[in-house]
């Protein structure tokens, strides 16, 4: 456990360093939020959004792109020093196949949101009022890259159960393909919803891969630990410059990435039911933008004033680091009740 602090302190320092740097050339490329134009789903204006949010045009997006790459440098070079110093490597599966589905989940969702940042800033990306990949294309891309990871869990790693405490196994078979696929897929868009306030999801997500963390260690899985003390010493150090009022913000690169690979990370574990507990700021967020969207499409008419939740709340004229400081400690007793629930019950899995 030493070794692994020692990995999140080392992360959270090189971050640190090389933030003030990355924000600088952030503002050199232009890589800034412009003004507020956003659509919805149905490609409507969102005028109150705007208002609400136009204290934040011209902050850098994309700062998720630094935690992405250095991550991804770090951690195969760190599983090769502990290999080369005989430092012992324990893992549920086997090493390689475990580094490819995180690496892969991490860059590729990372990609398809740098490619949806790029076309919502840079003027000679856009086509007309393209703000961003339209929904449909963006949801394509999405489903093959996560039925990829889906298959790979099934076959490379043999995972195909649901593990419900007190209820028992389900064996799913290749149907643990499209399950899998569903769930990567509802947490990256989830992570994307709340990653609307400064420091909000960053927030939400360390205190989620802090407690995935404690699960992975308690289970010996070396490449799992190492790869979330990496990612989490990276989000603790882009934390201190997300705070209200933030100097840089994730994008679609790091809203999309963290929230696939936060569900891989709880699909490895074999611990589901733990995710949707431990993630459960990003399920209430998700599904609150979901009752509008439905509402929208079949009632023709909104049930909120505004979606997702925490945007609701700035609507009834809360502050923001009200409603960020709040929503952290909603996430620490999800997190509690989710680790208790995980370290309750030993998954077959495992």
């Amino acid at each position: 456990m030493g070794l692994l602090l020692g990995v999140v302190l080392f992360s959270w320092f090189i971050h640190s360093i090389l933030y003030i740097p990355f924000i600088r050339l952030l503002y050199t490329w232009r890589f800034q939020r412009l003004a507020q134009k956003t659509r919805d789903a149905f490609e409507k204006r969102t005028p109150i959004f705007d208002k609400l949010h136009k204290n934040k045009v011209g902050t850098p997006v994309g700062g998720g792109l630094l935690i992405i790459l250095l991550t991804t440098i770090l951690f195969p070079i760190i599983m090769l020093l502990l290999h080369y110093f005989w430092v012992p490597i324990t893992a549920v599966y086997a090493v390689g196949s475990e580094m490819k589905i995180l690496l892969f989940t991490f860059v590729s969702f990372g990609l398809l949101g740098l490619v949806d940042d790029m076309k919502k800033t840079f003027s000679w990306m856009k086509e007309r009022e393209f703000f961003g990949l339209r929904l449909r294309h963006k949801l394509i891309l999405e489903i093959v890259i996560a039925t990829v990871i889906g298959f790979w869990l099934v076959y490379d790693l043999k995972i195909d159960i649901f593990y419900i405490p007190l209820l028992g196994v389900f064996h799913l078979g290749w149907m643990f393909v499209p399950f899998a696929a569903f769930i990567i897929i509802a947490f990256a868009n989830a992570f994307n919803i709340t990653d609307g306030l400064d420091g909000l999801a960053s927030g939400v997500l360390m205190i989620a891969l802090g407690a995935f963390w404690i699960i992975s260690a308690s289970i010996l899985d070396t490449p799992l630990s190492v790869f979330i003390a990496l990612w989490l010493g990276g989000v603790i150090a882009f934390l201190y410059f997300n705070v209200y009022p933030a100097r840089i913000f994730l994008g679609d690169v790091g809203a999309l990435s963290f929230g696939a690979t936060l569900a891989v990370v709880g699909l490895l574990l074999g611990k589901a039911p733990a995710l949707l507990v431990i993630g459960g700021v990003f399920v209430l967020e998700v599904f609150s933008s979901l009752v509008q969207l439905l509402s929208k499409k079949f009632l023709h008419r909104k049930v909120f004033p505004v979606a997702p939740f925490h945007l609701w709340l700035q609507y009834q004229g809360w502050p923001e680091p009200k409603i960020v400081t709040r929503f952290w400690i909603i996430a620490i007793v999800f997190a509690l009740f989710g680790l208790f629930i995980a370290l309750l019950t030993k998954s077959p899995l495992l």
